[in-house]
């Protein structure tokens, strides 16, 4: 799958990227007809310790989803919304296979 990653206001290093395109790619299991995603990375300026912000758009044939979650790192956001995806994704395959 193809994985659009863009960090805003910040330099995201290789090892993060890597990751986030090994999550992205796990997704494929769950519903085949992913076309691609697109990975949005912030850090919001808080004195919160969560100010790490990440929003991931799944495109599939006819629809996307969006999924934002805020966290300590990228690494535990990004894995919380593949893991909402997983779910969206589920229901999507599940909703196609009933009208067939």
């Amino acid at each position: 799958m193809k994985v659009h990653t863009q960090s805003v206001n910040f330099a995201a290093d290789q090892k993060l990227i890597d990751f986030i395109q090994r999550r992205m790619d796990k997704l494929e299991v769950f519903y085949d007809r992913v076309i691609h995603s697109d990975v949005y990375l912030k850090v919001q300026k808080t004195s919160q310790k969560e100010n790490k912000v990440v929003e991931v758009k799944v495109h599939v044939p006819g629809d996307e989803f969006i999924v934002k979650k805020q966290c300590k790192t990228f690494e535990e956001a990004v894995d919380s919304a593949a893991s909402s995806l997983e779910r969206v994704l589920v229901k999507r395959k599940e909703k196609l296979r009933t009208h067939i």
